[in-house]
């Protein structure tokens, strides 16, 4: 063997580890649909407060009743009682890793460092679910009594109260249920701090319905009046965003679920006709026609283990970032949302340049490259194949998405970008967190894997095969395990498109309309009824 494939063989088994770690670190970590649902829950309880200001509006009335359902609440409260039960699991399942962590502590007091370093994490973890777990109960409390059970909504206050040993009664999620719990007990207990504890400790529809209860229960009409005219102007807002949440996927949907139909179609009634040629059926052109390979599969490797994972795993992360943070003094950990978009960036680019560069220099001797290789012709069909690439993968990338939370049930993880978009408020980092999704990653995955890697499986496997490795390689890529089935979804249409349409710019452009997609719901989502 040579030293060329000894380090190889290092680099790929400090590569599995390290991509193996990083997916069962994913595996008890919430995934954003479980919060993406929340917020279009909050949505919802929003658009239910609207009403009507004259009997011409009998229409309006219909559409929100079309949109919000006819038991908002009862949706609601089903939607947050879900997501306290994973919460809950969640924390049993991290209290458990630390009873772990703990006797292997014990069985080896001398050596202790990685595992200190985990116990701590971990218990960080636990601090965050258990305030995630109050913030629901209190918002459970407001959805029962707001469902006219009162007397359920004071025992899921109390229990809060109980239960909180986390923090002081001061600033803490006790001191608010404790507020709900008198505004709606029979007779009234009002404390001193009701309103500014609400105004504080709750948000959206949540804070409305409380203090809707204080303000009657004050006998405080004027700011009762002004709280609901406020309310119904959110209502609005908030039928519009949800009309476009919803409406706008839904005809997407049932436009790429016409297009599958009609090429499953095609596909059934001329299969036979399938040839190698780039004319004849849409569905089958370029179906098996492999490229001209002129590398083996160790220059594959090298560019997936030394490029992709070599440099955007160990490389960027562990060495030169933190050299050049502690050089320039900054600490990640403390920066705001347009201060996190910025850093995102420019690692994501460093990572980029890094992994293109290790790939020209792996095929340079074999230049210039056979016909075909990285083609981007801006005069072809491509604008077609990526519209009609992306229609096709909605409806297909839905049905495993929901396949898939069922077997994950909220955890699994997701892309640690998403998260800041959804509760991000800044315009700029919205604008630079575009720029990366939707324009520098779909540029530098489809080159790496559509335009090297599904080519180069070519040379032994077949054209499906290939299509299929290429998306499960793109699936595990992104770290997180419960992504992996819905991306690997999508990275088959992707390659699907690309060996049809043998144009990098259609791939490109159907990756770079879904990152769109889901930055677009998660700024609409994460602005509220604002």
């Amino acid at each position: 063997m040579t030293l060329k494939r000894i380090i190889l063989s290092i680099l790929t088994a400090i590569a599995i580890v390290l991509v193996g770690l990083s997916l069962v670190g994913s595996w008890n970590q919430p995934q954003i649909q479980s919060r993406l649902e929340l917020y279009q829950t909050n949505l919802l309880l929003h658009a239910s407060e609207w009403q009507p200001q004259n009997d011409g509006d009998a229409n309006l009335t219909s559409a929100r009743n079309n949109i919000v359902g006819t038991e908002p609440l009862n949706t609601a409260l089903t939607q947050y009682q879900e997501a306290r039960d994973t919460t809950q699991k969640a924390i049993t399942t991290t209290q458990s890793q630390i009873k772990d962590i703990q006797s292997a502590i014990a069985a080896k007091p001398d050596n202790n460092t990685q595992n200190l370093a985990q116990k701590q994490v971990l218990s960080e973890s636990i601090k965050q679910q258990l305030a995630l777990q109050n913030e629901i109960d209190l918002r459970v409390g407001i959805l029962q009594a707001s469902n006219d059970k009162t007397e359920a909504a004071i025992q899921t206050w109390e229990k809060l109260i109980e239960g909180d040993k986390t923090e002081s009664d001061g600033d803490s999620s006790v001191a608010t249920a404790r507020v709900l719990t008198g505004i709606w007990s029979d007779p009234a207990q009002l404390l001193p701090d009701a309103e500014p504890r609400i105004q504080k400790s709750l948000e959206g529809w949540f804070r409305y319905r409380a203090l809707t209860q204080l303000y009657k229960l004050q006998e405080r009409s004027k700011e009762l009046a002004a709280l609901q005219a406020t309310e119904q102007a959110t209502a609005e807002k908030a039928i519009e965003k949800l009309a476009l949440i919803v409406g706008i996927p839904a005809i997407a949907l049932c436009i790429g679920t016409v297009l599958l139909v009609g090429l499953t179609v095609q596909w059934l009634l001329q299969r036979r006709q399938l040839d190698k040629a780039s004319s004849g059926p849409l569905l089958a052109r370029n179906g098996s026609l492999a490229w001209d390979v002129p590398w083996d599969g160790e220059i594959v490797w090298q560019v997936l283990v030394v490029g992709f994972f070599f440099v955007g795993q160990i490389l960027i992360p562990y060495l030169l970032l933190p050299v050049s943070l502690a050089v320039l003094k900054l600490n990640p950990a403390t920066f705001d949302p347009r201060e996190k978009a910025f850093y995102i960036f420019a690692t994501y680019l460093l990572l980029s340049a890094g992994g293109l560069s290790v790939l020209y220099f792996s095929i340079k001797s074999f230049l210039p490259l056979p016909d075909g290789w990285f083609r981007l012709n801006w005069q072809d069909n491509w604008f077609l194949w990526g519209f009609g690439g992306y229609f096709v993968a909605l409806p297909l990338v839905v049905v495993v998405s929901l396949i898939n939370q069922q077997l994950w049930q909220g955890q699994g993880g997701s892309n640690p970008i998403l998260p800041i978009v959804l509760e991000g408020r800044d315009n700029v980092a919205l604008a630079v967190f575009f720029g990366t999704a939707a324009i520098a990653a779909p540029v530098f995955e489809e080159i790496v894997f559509r335009g090297f890697l599904l080519p180069s499986l070519t040379r032994y496997l077949p054209v499906w095969g290939a299509i299929a490795a290429s998306a499960f390689l793109f699936a595990v890529a992104h770290l997180s395990v419960s992504e992996i089935l819905p991306l690997a979804t999508l990275g088959a249409v992707l390659g699907f498109v690309y060996t049809r349409s043998r144009n990098l710019l259609a791939p490109m452009l159907l990756h770079s309309l879904w990152n769109s997609g889901t930055l677009l719901s998660l700024f609409l989502l994460g602005g509220g009824a604002s």
